[in-house]
């Protein structure tokens, strides 16, 4: 990514757990976790293993450069990293450098404590973008606005009802996430799965390494079975589905003809149009997430792998993971200023509500004529009446007067109805309180 357009799509704290800095923590981690789980099983000295952490620890005494310099020749970066680790630690401590592990075993436990951490600083964006919609919810539970099904008037809802969808969609994207997260493995197998350099105690030493790192432990090895890569990708793209749909409505309710919400701020300006205040947070947040579902199926297209070691398909995922855990990072960010500034207009929400009142005409039309005529017939009698009054041009109500069999003065008595929509609000905030208050 140009630095010209990180400020876009590289936002929020996921970017910085994806860093190169940080893809070099993590196969450092890796390494000492080995190490230490090698000596935990006896195959190596607690000393050897000591000596390797302490490298680890401290980057500044490893000769990284070399790695970056030749990660190309060895298509991956793990055989130079683990010379330089060797030579950091002199030949008596190497014995606990790398043990019985292959690349991949290392490179793959590096992924997943990279997803982690990016995960946990993703998850600070999502809870600061579902607590704003929280407020947003309680705040607005009772304020009518117009509902819209396929970018048309529909009936009218709350806004407080739209915006509990929203928190039920980025909680449950974070319940997602988390579950994922939670049942991460680590990978040791060996040069071909074997654990045949492992002294007889590959699978204590693979449960010792996952004890290490508090990942999970797994029977075998998944070289080439690439679910947790699946798992994550799927959770990943499923959190930027919800973010995209959020940032829309935003973007959609921020239209000047529409002019429902807006975004608090000084951003948003024209380089030609000094008047327009565009709602810039929920764009990016939309322009980040629309980036995900092509990385999702680069991740899911290379699934399919060969025999015990993947030719391309596996290295294909480390900067696909790394792009994607960036963009949705991203796009959690920009919601979640987006929301946290999000300026509702209430008076524009009634008035436009009180304007358009035909959909709720012409269902209380079928309404009262299903008793006679039955429901398929009664619906055909309002939509009739609705086409008639389009070409015509005159109002609904005026069309319905000239009917005999209703009463059209009748029809529409009192405030719309929003049904149980404070009920679903209601049920929803108690559900995100559970989430992240741990109420009763």
């Amino acid at each position: 990514m140009s630095a010209l357009f990180d400020g876009t799509f590289a936002r929020g704290g996921a970017a910085g757990a994806v860093s190169d800095a940080a893809w070099f923590r993590a196969l450092l981690d890796a390494e000492a976790a080995l190490a230490r789980a090698a000596a935990r099983v006896g195959l190596v000295p607690t000393t050897a293993a000591d000596a390797v952490t302490a490298a680890c620890g401290d980057p500044g005494r490893l000769d990284l450069a070399t790695v970056v310099a030749k990660a190309a020749d060895a298509g991956n970066p793990v055989p130079p990293l683990v010379r330089v680790l060797e030579d950091a630690v002199g030949e008596r401590d190497a014995v606990a450098v790398h043990v019985g592990a292959t690349s991949q075993d290392v490179l793959d436990t590096a992924l997943v404590l990279l997803a982690r951490n990016a995960i946990a600083a993703i998850d600070a964006d999502l809870v600061a973008a579902a607590d704003a919609a929280a407020r947003l919810a309680a705040q607005h539970r009772d304020d009518l606005v117009m509902g819209r099904t396929l970018m048309q008037q529909a009936l009218p809802t709350t806004f407080g009802l739209k915006a509990a969808g929203w928190l039920a969609g980025l909680d449950g994207a974070r319940l997602r996430l988390a579950e994922v997260v939670a049942s991460l493995p680590v990978q040791y197998g060996g040069a071909a799965g074997t654990l045949a350099a492992s002294g007889g105690s590959g699978v204590a030493l693979r449960t010792a390494f996952a004890a290490e790192l508090g990942l999970a432990d797994t029977p075998v090895p998944w070289h080439t079975v690439r679910l947790p890569i699946a798992d994550l990708a799927g959770a990943l793209g499923a959190t930027a589905g919800v973010v995209a749909t959020v940032a829309v409505d935003v973007v959609l309710m921020a239209q000047t003809e529409v002019a429902e919400v807006s975004e608090g701020g000084s951003r948003g300006g024209s380089s030609a149009m000094p008047h327009k205040h565009n709602p810039v947070a929920a764009i990016s947040a939309r322009a980040c997430a629309r980036r995900a579902p092509g990385l999702v199926a680069t991740l899911l297209g290379a699934m399919e792998q060969e025999h015990e070691r993947a030719a391309g398909a596996w290295h294909t995922e480390w900067p696909t993971m790394t792009t994607l855990l960036t963009t949705v990072g991203s796009a959690a960010a920009w919601l979640a200023e987006s929301l946290d500034g999000l300026r509702p207009d209430t008076a524009r929400m009634t008035a436009t509500v009180a304007a358009a009142r035909d959909p709720e005409l012409a269902g209380a039309l079928a309404d009262a004529l299903t008793p006679t005529l039955g429901r398929g017939p009664a619906h055909d009698a309002a939509a009739e009446a609705v086409r008639e009054a389009a070409a015509s041009g005159r109002p609904l109500r005026d069309v319905l007067a000239r009917r005999t069999d209703v009463d059209a003065s009748a029809l529409l008595v009192g405030a719309p109805d929003s049904g149980e929509a404070g009920a679903q609000v209601d049920a929803v905030l108690a559900d995100h309180a559970r989430l992240t208050e741990g109420t009763p």
